[in-house]
């Protein structure tokens, strides 16, 4: 196998290089290469540039040359930075419920709700768990999501979120998609659990946080603010011992109800997800913070309800990732591009600003800074679409998918 790759030529390729994290972004503000080229070294991209001037370079380095014919865009590899794909079952009763007029309560009270997939989840051993893990994350790969933050918080318990994140280390290995794991230990207070919801936080971070650290299992803790799960004072302790012990934190926050964006700048949460019920105050203070705000349109489109305030975010100077929030309860769907689409519409981002937001400002939402542009030294993540122009991608609405997945230098998915 030879060491360099060069693919190409590309009609368009946007490196989203030179991009804010924070603000708005115009269309205008794009790099777009047109006849470029890609040359690859190991997994790593070498350089960018025009194809035919690659080409002698490549001569010169005796590169595997993989030439396209027609016309195709390259958009950086899709990340999801929120995700809950370590599952067991089905709620498509609550689904029904809820579309049914039913509230939250009455669905719960019926036996749907988180407790019922904790349930369900705890049924499962770790194998099956990995392999339905490793089943979801092969799907979304070949949607062009390249690198998956996946939670666990459907065990709830020291030895049930364990076999969660083992299992996802364990389909990390057995998936050409990059896994990112978080502990989603602070869910819910767990029904069989006795003692209130101090009393399982402390318990949870005294028993589990070592050992996550000693099996290398994670370095991201998250948890649920909300009035049906945990209030901000009940989280501070649990934030601050995982803090102490290195953990990045991430923040289910102002779903809802607002508190849980507060908290996540007052602990310098590398990010706050949902944010539907965020106000102007909330905005503002996270505007003014180094924490990423994740919109997860697929939980508006799954509950039926408002979308994160994302135009006013951006305008406000926020930075503004977009992630699926694929679970089996409130968002179902899984299908990251077509929600941000569809967030676009509604809240009139640029098609500049959803690409960023399932691309570099995704990774900054995990903390990583090797992927999500197209520039000497990043991984050679990306996905080439077969089409004359990057707007077809996002007005198709998730219709138009990837021709080709290249992770890590290497081609994932072809569907020529």
């Amino acid at each position: 196998m030879k060491k360099y790759k060069l693919i190409g030529p590309i009609t368009q390729l946007l490196t989203m290089e030179n991009l804010s994290v924070k603000g708005a972004i115009k269309d205008e503000e794009l790099s777009i290469l047109e006849n470029a080229g890609i040359l690859i070294e190991g997994d790593q991209i070498h350089t960018i540039g025009k194809f035919t001037e690659l080409s002698k370079q490549a001569d010169s380095l005796d590169a595997e040359i993989i030439e396209l014919h027609g016309n195709y865009i390259c958009v950086p590899g899709f990340i999801d930075a929120h995700t809950h794909i370590c599952f067991s079952g089905s709620r498509a009763r609550d689904y029904a419920m809820r579309n049914a007029g039913k509230s939250y309560l009455e669905i719960a009270e019926a036996g749907g709700g988180i407790w019922d997939t904790v349930t369900q989840t705890r049924k499962a051993d770790q194998q099956q768990l990995t392999n339905s893990t490793i089943k979801r994350a092969n799907k979304l790969l070949q949607t062009g999501i390249t690198t998956i933050e996946v939670k666990s918080g459907y065990g709830l318990s020291v030895q049930e979120e364990l076999k969660m994140l083992r299992a996802i280390k364990d389909a990390n290995g057995s998936t050409e998609a990059d896994l990112i794991a978080t502990c989603l230990a602070g869910h819910m207070l767990p029904k069989d659990f006795d003692g209130d919801h101090k009393a399982y936080l402390e318990f949870m971070s005294n028993s589990l946080f070592p050992l996550l650290k000693k099996e290398k299992l994670t370095n991201r803790m998250d948890a649920f603010i909300e009035k049906s799960a945990f209030l901000p004072s009940d989280i501070y302790p649990y934030f601050k011992k995982a803090k102490a012990m290195g953990f990045d934190i991430t923040v289910h926050a102002d779903q809802f109800s607002v508190g849980g964006s507060e908290v996540a700048v007052k602990m310098n949460a590398i990010s706050a997800d949902h944010l539907e019920a965020s106000t102007e105050d909330e905005i503002e203070m996270l505007a003014n913070s180094d924490v990423i705000s994740v919109a997860l349109p697929g939980a508006s489109i799954g509950l039926g309800c408002d979308f994160t305030p994302a135009r006013k975010i951006l305008d406000s100077g926020g930075a503004l990732a977009i992630a699926s929030d694929w679970n089996p309860g409130s968002a179902p769907m899984g299908d990251l591009l077509t929600q941000a689409c569809i967030l676009g519409t509604f809240e009139k981002l640029s098609n500049a600003e959803v690409l960023a937001g399932i691309t570099f400002r995704g990774a900054k939402a995990l903390n990583l800074h090797d992927r999500g542009q197209l520039s000497p030294g990043m991984l050679a993540d990306f996905n080439l679409f077969q089409t004359n122009h990057y707007n077809e991608i996002f007005y198709q609405q998730g219709k138009l998918v990837p021709s080709q997945v290249w992770k890590r230098g290497d081609i994932m998915y072809s569907k020529e």
